[in-house]
């Protein structure tokens, strides 16, 4: 059974489940994470939706590069949770369904493309309490000090 973080779903509502992906990023005693600033500010760990006939870790590629402007190496699976949630950007209530991995950043390649999205670098345990869901909380509080 996969847990579930945040509030559980509405009776009645019907949601789209969109399976993503999502790293922590451990460098230096640091986690590489991504502030969203639309449609409200909003620290994050990197990642997002696997596209149609995309492979989980080459969205996650994907994900964090765009997010970050980090390469990254040696993703490793730790683990799923899923969370309900109103995506506004694609007017969607979503299952999210969040495949986390543990993963090394390389290096920069260059700043974040995804619009609205910056690189910033955070302790674990500030990490851990700042993140904007509890799914990614738990996580980061747990595997945040794994290298």
């Amino acid at each position: 059974m996969i847990p579930r973080f945040g509030t559980p779903p509405a009776k009645g509502r019907d949601y789209r489940r969109r399976p993503g992906v999502y790293a922590i990023l451990p460098r230096a005693g640091r986690l590489l994470l991504t502030r969203q600033s639309h449609p409200h500010p909003e620290v994050q760990l990197p990642g997002g939706g696997i596209d149609p006939g995309e492979a989980p870790v080459q969205a996650l590629h994907r994900e964090v590069l765009e997010e970050t402007g980090w390469k990254i190496a040696a993703p490793r699976r730790l683990g799923s949770f899923r969370r309900f949630a109103y995506m506004p950007e694609y007017d969607l209530w979503a299952e999210k369904l969040c495949i986390v991995y543990l993963a090394r950043p390389v290096r920069p390649l260059h700043a974040p493309t995804e619009p609205g999205h910056s690189a910033l670098w955070m302790a674990p345990a500030r990490a851990a309490s700042s993140l904007g869901n509890a799914g990614d909380r738990h996580f980061a509080a747990r595997f945040g000090c794994v290298t």
